[in-house]
């Protein structure tokens, strides 16, 4: 780089300029650039903001490059080349957009240059200062408007779960859970808790009517979510009536299941004309089982638990049971199950050799349960063929079988070897 100014000096001038610069080049030449803390920033969106560089030194500086590091940052304007005076400063601006909601760190790095000295020589130098910044991502807290807890005997009480979730792209906090009004009570969290993007978690309400009537009050959530406070209507009924419990379906009819299978229906408890709280359920044949059922549970009126039944039967025959629902006044409603225990139809196929006896005109074929029988004919007519087939097997038993060869004058031969088949069950 040459610089403009007259190169004329006396040789020993030279020389005492020389010397002079290594005291005093830290004056001369001397550029401060600001570090920049972008802080939280949106994901999905960037922020600018400038960075002062001021020539702190005794020259007229030119800034030739601006170097930036790290990922999200970037370098903005103004154009380059910029030159400064003594003392002057100049506003470079620098972007942040982050790709993701952790912390970034970086640095720019600013070369300039410079000329003063012996022929007014060029100088170089460069200056650096950090760069951090973080991605954020909004946090939205969901819960329902409002939550109607039925109506409920005073004196009993009622729990339902409430779901909230956080339908941002980066984790909240929930820092308190309020309610105002009375009759109800909360639980299943501890505070703060932390909860995820896209996450969710309940929290159970409890309604505990003390005299009857309408009961109103209102759940508030607080957090840190870009929707600090989220509010929640609860209401409720109390009632002095005992209700009554019902089933539906009144009976149940499963039809054919083969054995060693599960077939499952489904039905449901209702409380009528007041609450009613469930305290147990059961059948009176193993077959036959409930479940699906959390108990006890206390039901509002009008409000219903579903509960499924499931036949495994074991036996091939028809069987039936009372499934009965059991309340805390010893209370008790049942239905009505049946259904019939099958077996898989197998079918067992035989086939043999051809008889090297001349004259054949066909074969029998004998069954037996014992290795050592008896035997009986299972082929109503003889078989000309050398193959047939058993439908007349049972699940889960084992058979032994033996043809015999018959020739034209009606002479029937000895029994074959025997082969054991055993039937699968079911």
């Amino acid at each position: 780089m040459n610089c403009l100014g007259s190169p004329l000096r006396l040789t020993y001038r030279i020389f005492l300029s020389l010397s002079l610069f290594s005291f005093s080049a830290t004056a001369q030449m001397a550029l401060s650039v600001q570090s920049v803390n972008f802080g939280n920033v949106q994901i999905g969106s960037s922020l600018i903001v400038p960075t002062t560089v001021t020539n702190n030194g005794k020259s007229n500086l030119t800034i030739s490059q601006v170097i930036i590091s790290g990922t999200g940052f970037a370098f903005v304007g103004p154009n380059l080349p910029i030159i400064l005076a003594p003392r002057q400063g100049v506003a470079l601006s620098i972007s942040f957009a982050p790709q993701t909601s952790a912390s970034v760190s970086g640095g720019v790095s600013v070369s300039y240059s410079g000329c003063w000295g012996g022929h007014n020589a060029a100088h170089f130098g460069s200056a650096t200062a950090t760069l951090s910044g973080s991605g954020a991502g909004s946090a939205y807290l969901s819960a329902p408007s409002s939550m109607n807890l039925g109506s409920l005997q005073v004196g009993s009480s009622q729990t339902q779960t409430l779901t909230v979730l956080n339908t941002g792209g980066s984790s909240l906090s929930i820092s308190a859970a309020t309610i105002s009004g009375s009759g109800f009570a909360i639980g299943g969290l501890t505070f703060p808790y932390s909860l995820a993007a896209g996450a969710s978690t309940n929290l159970y309400v409890t309604f505990l009517p003390t005299m009857s009537g309408t009961n109103n009050a209102t759940l508030t959530l607080v957090s840190n979510a870009t929707d600090p406070s989220v509010s929640v209507a609860l209401t409720g009924s109390g009632t002095s009536t005992s209700g009554t419990l019902g089933v539906t379906p009144g009976s149940m009819s499963f039809g054919n299941v083969t054995i060693g299978t599960t077939q499952t229906q489904n039905g449901s408890v209702t409380a009528s004309g007041g609450s009613v709280t469930l305290t147990s359920a059961s059948s009176n044949n193993s077959s036959f089982t409930v479940g699906g059922l959390t108990l006890p549970v206390t039901l509002a009126a009008g409000q219903s638990a579903p509960f499924t039944v499931s036949f495994a039967p074991t036996t091939n025959s028809t069987v039936s049971a009372n499934i009965s629902f059991f309340t805390v006044n010893s209370g008790s409603v049942s239905e009505t199950a049946n259904g019939s225990g099958t077996t898989t139809q197998h079918t067992v196929g035989l086939s043999w050799n051809e008889s090297t006896s001349s004259s054949i005109t066909g074969y029998n074929i004998y069954r037996g349960t014992s290795a050592s029988g008896p035997y009986s004919r299972i082929n109503s007519s003889l078989d000309a063929s050398l193959s047939y087939s058993d439908s007349t097997v049972q699940s889960g038993q084992t058979y032994y079988y033996a043809t015999t060869a018959l020739d034209l004058a009606g002479a029937e031969s000895s029994y074959s070897n025997q082969v054991q088949v055993v039937v699968p069950f079911p």
